[in-house]
């Protein structure tokens, strides 16, 4: 998930970035079409139409009880042919978590680099690596134009279980009520907190009791994960900032990388057979992997303390977030840490 307004105005760019964004954001405006054009198709299947008209459902259900924009993103459907929509390439130094950031109009600066051609990011994922740099290369599944244009629904992600489905379009409409230009993290952390309230919202007044058990799980192993990769985080964060030579922190990085995988496969074994992380920890583990999970999540506890302070009231809570994402970036950083202690004491 991520903005990616930038893909499409990128005059900082070269010119053959500015061209495969501009021709893909195209490409994925010719496939779209209209609810109702797809919707009378006879040839659509009853699973894909049950799954549109659960999105209806969640679309009307976003602005009419989150407070999420009411216009014409997810009112119509797109087959890309392929599972991602975009692929986002993230990289941060050998010996830092720190991510490299780009900048561009409109998005101004983030920590990551979004593509619709695969061979364009694996071309700066090659030459990142070739200067040293730790690379990842993330297959996204949805992005928000920030209201520019309207978004589709897409087949990288309609068939999702309902919680998750919900939560993506919850987070991307979230990114069109509120984005604040050269903070990744707060947007990142306010979208996240959006989508995770609003699915549990949705399943509270409309999912069956297995819908919602398959959320809760779901939001169980995703928080045993981001408890399991924010430790290695700070281990490395200790390690990169310690007075041994560049040669004993390769040494100690791969320990601890390695120490994380064999934590992860034992706490998979909890999970009754569910792989749904295994490819992640399969490759590319490294700084720019962690650094995008950390810009992510790190705020996250602050946004869902935000939601308790105004009552459950998603329309007070977004009124209260904007109000944070006018301040300036260090009373804003501030004010969110303020907001995340109490949260995390009683968590």
């Amino acid at each position: 998930m991520g903005t990616g307004f930038a893909l499409v105005l990128s005059g900082c760019a070269e010119l053959a970035y500015y061209r495969q964004a501009a021709a893909g954001q195209w490409s994925l405006f010719q496939a779209r079409r209209p609810m109702a054009a797809v919707l009378a198709d006879p040839t659509l299947s009853a699973k894909l139409r049950q799954r549109l008209a659960t999105a209806q459902a969640l679309r009307a259900f976003a602005s009419a009880d989150l407070a999420l924009p009411d216009n014409g993103s997810y009112r119509s459907y797109a087959d890309l042919g392929r599972p991602w929509v975009v692929k986002n390439v993230f990289a941060a130094p050998e010996l830092s978590l720190e991510p490299r950031r780009w900048c561009f109009p409109v998005a101004g600066c983030l920590s990551y680099r979004g593509y619709f051609e695969a061979g364009a990011a694996q071309g700066l994922a090659d030459e990142l690596r070739a200067s040293g740099d730790d690379v990842y290369v993330a297959d996204i599944s949805a992005y928000s134009t920030l209201g520019w244009f309207d978004d589709p629904l897409l087949n990288t992600f309609i068939g999702w279980p309902v919680g998750r489905l919900a939560e993506l379009m919850f987070h991307e409409l979230a990114h069109q009520r509120l984005y604040v230009a050269d903070d990744t993290a707060f947007n990142e952390a306010f979208a996240t907190a959006m989508g995770r309230l609003g699915a549990e919202r949705w399943l509270e007044r409309h999912g069956t009791p297995r819908e919602r058990e398959e959320y809760a799980a779901d939001l169980r192993r995703r928080e045993q994960f981001l408890r399991l990769t924010a430790d290695a985080r700070e281990r490395l964060a200790a390690v990169y900032a310690s007075s041994g030579g560049e040669a004993a922190k390769r040494a100690a990085k791969q320990h601890i990388l390695t120490q994380l995988r064999e934590h992860y496969r034992e706490l998979r074994q909890g999970w009754g057979g569910y792989t749904g992380y295994d490819h992640w920890f399969a490759q590319d583990l490294n700084n720019a992997k962690l650094a995008g999970v950390s810009t992510y999540h790190r705020q996250v506890p602050a946004f869902l303390a935000l939601f308790e302070r105004e009552g459950r009231d998603f329309a007070a809570f977004c009124r209260a977030a904007e109000v944070i994402g006018q301040l300036p970036p260090p009373a804003r950083e501030a004010r969110l840490r303020e907001l995340s202690l109490p949260f995390l004491a009683f968590q």
